[in-house]
């Protein structure tokens, strides 16, 4: 199993843009940056042109907004990302804190060089977060919920430490997905064959198509990464009566789950937090996986033992007027995050001492 996260990795990006879910066309276009020593590779920095915020789960649409109605234009925009993925890693791959200065300061100044009104850096880590605030980027906060595994030895394990109205929800949540006749498998590596990618993408599309949105991932896509980076995919399939109905796909490495994506051809009581969270849960404790990422979002994650963790995103902006209002907002969005994280964690479902961040 690779130890890095999966998400930066060649294939992975690499697969976004072979398969066509990352292109001209798609509004993201790849102007990756590299750093050099004497012929040897010894940085880069993932970095798209947008031509809209689509995808990146860091919202700047009222920015967006906000300059046209001043008659100025806010795309093109540079974006320092994993495209589609909200999760947390590095942005500026290099080993020194010198060598990743050099990769941003390149990246702002292409930023200058095509005019584009912005440079956005979207959930790097905080080390690396306050790197960018040293050149002059503004910082911006934000909250997930993640899943950490405290050495249990089974499910009942993790729920023995929940109060007893809590433990007693998610027993009934999940005693009628089973009382359904709803089963589930883990498939992983090379396990995942054909048959199951194109039932995943049906369910993808599906999950889509109900929220009235365009998929920014397609078939290619997925089975690319299937063939290319087995050692990181569990794919999880509820069926019922030996027919598949719903499935979620989960990206992890030797310390982390990543939950990305879910989808159901049918509707059964508590399928959606069985299939995306429950298994996930028992496949973490089974293989002793440190720490669970469900995705973005999703205050319903607090009371299945999922805490609020801040995610941060770095931003420059060209226009010196607009900086400084965006500076002004950061602040108190700042100070709103921190009190939101603080409500959240007093109504943790453990038993034990709220944690602290």
């Amino acid at each position: 199993m690779a130890g890095e996260q999966p998400f930066l990795r060649h294939e992975f990006l690499f697969a976004l843009e072979t398969t066509g879910c990352v292109s001209q066309q798609a509004g993201w276009i790849p102007r990756h940056i590299t750093l050099w020593k004497n012929n040897v590779l010894t940085g880069a920095m993932p970095l798209y042109v947008k031509s809209h915020s689509y995808g990146e789960y860091v919202f700047d649409w009222a920015w967006a907004d906000a300059y046209q109605r001043h008659g100025i234009r806010y795309y093109p925009k540079l974006v320092n990302a994993t495209p589609f993925t909200p999760v947390t890693g590095q942005r500026l791959l290099a080993a020194t804190e010198s060598d990743r200065l050099l990769l941003l300061s390149a990246a702002l100044k292409h930023a200058q060089d095509i005019g584009a009104s912005s440079l956005h850096c979207l959930f790097p880590t905080q080390p690396q977060a306050k790197e960018m605030q040293s050149l002059g980027m503004m910082l911006r906060s934000g909250v997930q919920f993640h899943w950490q595994n405290n050495e249990y030895a089974d499910f009942d394990g993790y729920l023995a430490n929940m109060s007893h109205d809590k433990r007693k929800k998610i027993k009934q949540e999940r005693r009628k997905v089973s009382n359904s006749g709803i089963t589930f498998e883990h498939l992983t590596g090379n396990a995942i064959c054909d048959t199951h990618w194109e039932f995943f993408n049906s369910c993808y599309q599906t999950t889509y198509r109900q929220h009235r949105s365009t998929p920014y991932l397609n078939l290619a896509f997925f089975r690319q990464i299937g063939a290319t980076q087995p050692e990181n995919v569990l794919l999880i399939i509820a069926s019922r009566d030996g027919i598949p109905i719903a499935s979620a796909l989960n990206f992890y490495n030797d310390h982390t789950l990543y939950g990305r994506y879910w989808g159901a051809i049918e509707y059964a009581p508590g399928l959606h937090f069985e299939t995306c969270y429950y298994q996930a849960i028992e496949f973490c404790i089974q293989h002793k996986i440190l720490t669970f990422e469900g995705g973005a979002q999703g205050e319903h994650k607090v009371a299945r033992g999922f805490l609020p963790t801040p995610t941060w995103s770095a931003h420059w902006l060209a226009h010196p007027e607009f900086s400084h209002a965006v500076e002004e907002f950061l602040e108190r969005e700042s100070r709103g995050i921190a009190q939101y994280i603080t409500e959240l964690n007093e109504s943790s479902p453990f038993k034990s001492e709220k944690p602290s961040i």
